[in-house]
């Protein structure tokens, strides 16, 4: 078992190692994903600690974020030894964080413990709704992408290279990826959020297209 003394120095690393992060991906975004794994975790009846652990670290080891992922890895592994956490539990957490990310999906459909299906849930819970719309819009102007361009169509068959590594649009990201996670929810409890949220990213998409061909409705 994972203590609450060993949860909190979990917490402490993962806040260190992304305090810098200007990608969407630092403290404001843990602790979102951290309050929706605890929703999840106590409906879905999930150990609770050992699920916020990995909530906590869930991107302290990812290649998009780390410029040496395997450097990120081992550090991790070496921080939780000295921290005298179980090496059962230690497993269980990078079973959750090394197979939990979108890019992982393109390897086919990845196998994780109940706590794992609760950290992935919410993580795509924090990149759709409201919240997912400024996040969408930050990252993309982080990576120099494009707002939109209605010449260049969303890629219907995205591959792990092009998802990675080439440019595409904000908005047509939402069609690449964040329409799409409401389906891939694990659990009963996620997808009813996942279900408004999404509702929220298609009226907003909606209504961004039309005010970019200055066709949106005049009011009454």
């Amino acid at each position: 078992m994972i203590s609450d003394g060993q949860l909190a120095a979990i917490k402490t690393y993962a806040l260190a190692s992304l305090a810098r992060d200007r990608s969407g991906h630092g403290r404001d975004h843990l602790e979102r994903v951290n309050r929706l794994a605890h929703r999840l975790a106590t409906a879905e009846g999930a150990n609770l600690n050992l699920t916020l652990a990995a909530a906590w670290l869930h991107d302290v080891i990812d290649d998009k974020l780390m410029a040496d992922p395997a450097a990120a890895h081992a550090a991790l592994s070496q921080h939780l030894t000295q921290l005298a956490v179980l090496a059962r539990d230690q497993a269980a957490i990078f079973a959750i964080i090394d197979h939990m990310s979108f890019s992982q999906s393109f390897n086919g459909p990845q196998k994780l413990s109940l706590e794992g299906q609760i950290v992935q849930d919410a993580d795509r819970l924090d990149a759709i709704g409201a919240i997912g719309i400024a996040r969408a819009l930050y990252y993309s102007g982080h990576v120099g992408e494009k707002i939109y361009d209605p010449a260049v169509a969303p890629r219907q068959h995205l591959t792990k290279e092009q998802y990675r590594n080439q440019p595409g649009t904000a908005i047509n990201h939402f069609y690449e990826k964040l329409f799409k996670l409401a389906d891939l929810m694990n659990t009963a409890s996620a997808r009813r959020l996942a279900e408004q949220r999404t509702a929220v990213m298609h009226a907003f998409v909606d209504q961004f297209k039309a005010e970019w061909r200055a066709d949106d409705a005049l009011a009454d």
